[in-house]
């Protein structure tokens, strides 16, 4: 288990294989003034751990205000129960995955794949456009609906530092019908992607890319393996 790691100012990596546990996928944490954003909440079995990095890191879990989930898989979504229970912050993410975690439906979450359940947890605020802005105090953060992978994948992004920092989790798939997968709508949300011009790429699994080239050419990469 490792700890916590800036990756600009005010953006935390909070969990993940080398900072929470294995079968997580990446969580990052938004510092927008003391108001807290959490991304992602690991597969379940690290909530105490992500609640521990970010205190370690000096921030206080009581200021996160939303949660949001930018899929319905368990790696992504495990701890989300946990922190909207302990600290009442507000679950986020698009209506088209929403489903699947409020029914606590097995083969959507992909909990059978990791041979676990997960409870049906409510989710509180329901994106249904193609890119809505969440506003905490004088700040923007931006939700794109970017399907594919599964049909309500999010990609966040925002401005900080001088720097455009994209959160695209799971670029690389995986494809499959269970997931309700579709090779044609990823490839125009990798467009979106592209189009962004992201100097610093956040990945669920992959780790952190940047500068901006180094970002073109992970989701070009990609793009390539499914022409």
């Amino acid at each position: 288990m490792g700890k916590a790691r800036i990756i600009v100012d005010g953006v935390y990596l909070i969990g993940g294989p080398d900072v929470s546990r294995g079968d997580d996928a990446a969580s990052f944490i938004v510092d927008f003034g003391g108001e807290l954003v959490m991304i992602d909440a690991g597969a379940g079995g690290s909530s105490r751990i992500l609640q521990k990095n970010i205190e370690d890191a000096g921030l206080d879990p009581k200021r996160i205000s939303t949660l949001i989930l930018t899929h319905n898989h368990i790696d992504h979504i495990g701890s989300a129960a946990y922190f909207r229970t302990q600290f009442g912050c507000k679950i986020v993410m698009h209506d088209l995955d929403a489903g699947a975690v409020e029914e606590g439906d097995s083969v959507r979450t992909a909990a059978s794949c990791y041979g676990t359940f997960f409870s049906p947890t409510p989710v509180d605020l329901k994106i249904t456009g193609d890119h809505e802005i969440l506003r905490f105090g004088g700040s923007e953060l931006h939700c794109l609906h970017t399907p594919g992978h599964t049909p309500g994948s999010l990609a966040i992004y925002l401005d900080r530092a001088g720097r455009r920092v994209l959160f695209g989790q799971d670029i690389h798939g995986p494809f499959l019908d269970i997931f309700g997968s579709d090779i044609g709508k990823w490839k125009e949300s990798m467009k979106k992607l592209l189009a962004l011009e992201a100097d610093i790429l956040c990945e669920g699994h992959f780790g952190i890319f940047q500068p901006k080239e180094n970002v073109k050419r992970y989701i070009d990469g990609y793009l390539k393996n499914h022409s």
